[in-house]
């Protein structure tokens, strides 16, 4: 068999705790601190996502965009970027880390030390997700439009499985781009345009 006839979806595993368990934000963090091996995410509803691990031809994905974002991001000095491992509590509750995420200084700034070490209170202003080619895609749409529901000014879903990139904005409908050899940032992140021949 090859490797594409074997590969399965993967979604992640989903713990219902509630109502018997209802854990603080603070009891939310530190469970995520002693499972440091684990990308744990919390619903608004309240249940844990459990992410399976990234594949290495992914990781190397995803980490050849957030060099390509860190590069832009430190020579436009407006903001700050963020790798994978990285928590943020939206406005509705929700926590959850994006494959790569982009926020700018100002609003950063605005939160305290404690926040910033923690889950930071703020939706990022731009977000990335990677699928995988054995990632389900439903879900990361659907999680692209609540970063979008909650204050996201650019979202990017790559769909390397498809070639494709939608591309969320709010206020305005989901475009798809097919195959496309570069994107752009623009106005969100003025001057970025990242090369796709690295990610595909």
């Amino acid at each position: 068999m090859t490797e594409a006839t074997t590969q399965v979806e993967n979604s992640p595993l989903v713990l219902h705790l509630q109502p018997i368990i209802n854990l603080t934000d603070e009891q939310f963090f530190e469970f995520c601190q002693i499972n440091r091996d684990l990308r744990i995410e919390r619903t608004v509803t309240g249940e844990l996502l459990i992410m399976p691990p990234t594949g290495s031809d992914t990781g190397n994905r995803n980490a050849k965009l957030i060099v390509k974002l860190g590069v832009w991001s430190e020579r436009d000095g407006t903001g700050i970027y963020f790798d994978s491992s990285t928590g943020f509590t939206l406005p509705n509750g929700a926590k959850v880390s994006p494959d790569a995420a982009w926020v700018k200084l100002e609003r950063w700034n605005a939160l305290t030390t404690e926040q910033q070490q923690k889950f930071a209170p703020i939706c990022p202003d731009f977000v990335v997700e990677l699928r995988s080619a054995s990632d389900n895609l439903t879900p990361l749409k659907t999680k692209m439009q609540e970063y979008i529901d909650n204050g996201a000014l650019l979202g990017w879903l790559i769909d390397r499985k498809k070639r494709q990139v939608y591309i969320y904005r709010p206020g305005v409908a989901v475009e798809c781009l097919d195959n496309p050899a570069t994107i752009s940032g623009d106005p969100v992140l003025p001057g970025f345009v990242l090369d796709l021949s690295k990610i595909w």
